[in-house]
């Protein structure tokens, strides 16, 4: 009976296997390596030999046209260069040959070399500075911020407007006050300190021509120095040696006084991070001071005479000049943050100004005899690139415009001479916002 029981019959199912080629394990079954498989006759070496030696149709020896060979052997030129591959090893390429294949391009540019700076030997302007103090003890010249130049002569102090050539009279001080032997702009352009030989540092505001404070009994002796740290510390430097901080804004202004020379402050430069002061005096030291401590940071004693000019470099930090007077003629470089001397250069003349460029890698210095010239040295070479003359009598007095295009010296010839050191940018100055923000509410002395 269960024999004759109906099964229904059952599909037909083969069993799958894996085909050889898909082996995991290799196999020398003639299916070839698993990555590169059996070509058949193509991986025969005699039938592959025999292909290769059969010529093309393009190359047999039938007859070809002219033009035909003509643009074969004009191709090959081009392609090959000369060469028998196409492919060969060298140790450099052969420039490309531009053939009549190719099709006319534009000429190409070059990139446009650097123009080089032509700086004029002729004075710009040349203005009268009658009865101007010719000592080395005093700084009577100084470019605001705000591009209006301040001069003392004698016991009055005038404003030169660089924008549109209008001067004005700011002040004339009592003649027990004469003469006034330094000025110094704020760096916001519209307040000036006036130092006088009684030993009084007057406060101006020169919109209004108003003065705002009186400094006294600071010093003994003239003020022949000053150096504002911001719109609210100014510093001033006198006869006896003495360095003092004066905070503007409150009563008691002195907060800090410096000791460490022996004789005349003669210049006095704060970095523009405000941390530094560098002073040069007569006793032949420049010091290094922190704003934070009465004592000298630094003490350099390599001059071997009167240091007059001090100038803190725009591009690197830590890094000052220094120059000597008539018996050293040395422009010597700091380094501040080691306390060591990199470099010292010999300039023929005294030394008594130094300005670094706010556009070249450069520093100005003005001399005295016997040339009274103003030099300009790239940096770091000190190579001279430019040497101005016209002055009669040393350059005592040197300063910079806010844009760094112009330079005006001063000398006891009773001359100011303006001189254009680099060319004045072609764009237009956008218009000052109005608004009185955080970063400029606190900018004018209060």
């Amino acid at each position: 009976m269960d024999a004759d029981i109906y099964r229904e019959p059952l599909p037909d199912v083969r069993r799958w296997r894996r085909p050889p080629w898909a082996s995991s394990r290799p196999t020398t079954r003639g299916f070839g390596d698993r990555f590169i498989p059996n070509r058949g006759d193509r991986m025969n070496i005699n039938i592959s030999e025999a292909l290769l030696n059969i010529p093309r149709k393009d190359e047999s020896t039938d007859e070809v046209s002219p033009s035909r060979a003509a643009y074969r052997k004009l191709l090959a030129d081009t392609m090959l260069q000369g060469r028998t591959r196409v492919l060969s090893f060298s140790n450099r390429p052969r420039s490309p040959l531009k053939s009549s294949l190719e099709a006319p391009s534009p000429t190409h540019i070059q990139p446009a070399a650097r123009k080089r700076r032509r700086i004029p030997q002729a004075p710009e302007k040349t203005l009268d500075a009658p009865d101007i103090v010719g000592d080395d003890r005093f700084n009577v010249l100084d470019w605001g911020n705000k591009n209006v130049l301040s001069i003392a002569l004698d016991d009055t102090v005038y404003l030169w407007n660089a924008t549109d050539g209008s001067t004005t009279e700011l002040v004339t001080v009592p003649e027990s006050s004469a003469p006034i032997t330094s000025v110094s702009w704020a760096p916001d352009g519209r307040h000036i300190a006036i130092g006088q030989y009684n030993s009084i540092v007057e406060l101006y505001d020169v919109t209004t021509k108003k003065l705002l404070r009186t400094l006294a009994g600071i010093h003994q002796g003239p003020v022949g120095s000053l150096a504002w740290n911001n719109n609210h510390l100014l510093t001033t430097g006198g006869l006896q040696g003495a360095i003092i901080n004066n905070d503007v804004r409150i009563q008691s202004h002195a907060v800090r006084s410096y000791r460490g020379h022996d004789d005349v402050i003669c210049g006095l430069k704060w970095s523009s991070c405000g941390k530094h002061l560098a002073s040069g005096g007569a006793d032949k030291l420049v010091n290094i001071w922190d704003v934070s401590r009465s004592s000298p940071l630094h003490r350099f004693s390599n001059h071997t005479s009167t240091v007059r000019a001090v100038a803190w470099c725009p591009f690197k930090d830590n890094l000052l000049a220094s120059g000597g007077g008539e018996t050293d003629r040395c422009i010597k470089f700091w380094n501040v943050g080691a306390g060591t001397c990199l470099k010292s250069v010999e300039t023929g003349s005294e030394v008594c100004g130094l300005l670094w460029s706010k556009h070249e890698r450069e520093l100005l210095s003005s001399h005295g005899p016997e040339k009274n010239q103003i030099a300009v040295w790239k940096y770091p070479s000190m190579t001279k690139i430019a040497e101005l003359t016209g002055h009669t009598s040393s350059v005592l007095y040197m300063t910079q415009s806010p844009d760094g295009c112009q330079v005006a010296s001063a000398s006891a010839d009773e001359t100011l001479k303006l001189w254009q050191i680099n060319e004045k940018s072609t764009k237009k100055n956008a218009p000052k916002s109005p608004y009185v923000g955080p970063t400029n509410m606190y900018s004018y002395i209060r």
